[in-house]
């Protein structure tokens, strides 16, 4: 079993050294999802909430989530992000929306909080814009679908394929 790298020979919590690692291209998608009622569902695909183009916004949020993940996160460094690409899956059948993001960068350590950062609050950006509507709504099935570099190399979850693959 691997061990956690955040934590010292004395079980104290740390920020990693990344300061010797080597610069390298890394990139990471993360996805997860909001279920709602069918009507809510409707609204959002159609443009019709109140508060304006829901998915719009929650593409910014995302974006916006990416780049202030390290003053979420605590052991998160601040990063150069070199892009951030965010993407809807709408499934009429569940009444779901799936949210995508893949975050790039070349530096010395990985993407793979920044992703999952960016989709977590792109479905609570959902959440908000729709909750005046619905107030059953579930987020869940946040997950790292792909993360690319550094010294682990390439991950990619087994059952999923990127949305760009």
């Amino acid at each position: 079993m691997k061990e956690f790298t955040h934590f010292d020979a004395k079980g104290q919590a740390r920020m990693v050294d990344v300061t010797g690692k080597t610069e390298t291209y890394r990139e990471a998608e993360a996805a997860g999802e909001i279920v709602m009622a069918p009507g809510t569902f409707e609204l959002v695909k159609m443009g019709g909430m109140k508060k304006g183009d829901v998915l719009a916004v929650a593409r910014v949020a995302a974006i916006m989530g990416v780049k202030e993940t390290a003053r979420l996160i605590p052991m998160c460094h601040p990063l150069l992000i070199g892009g951030v690409t965010a993407e809807f899956f709408l499934t009429e059948k569940e009444a779901k929306i799936e949210a995508r993001v893949r975050v790039t960068t070349s530096g010395q350590t990985g993407v793979e909080m920044e992703a999952l950062t960016g989709v977590n609050i792109a479905l609570l950006t959902i959440y908000d814009m729709c909750k005046a509507v619905d107030k059953e709504m579930v987020i869940g099935n946040i997950r790292l679908i792909i993360k690319k570099g550094g010294k682990s190399g390439y991950y990619r979850r087994e059952e999923e394929k990127s949305w760009q693959e």
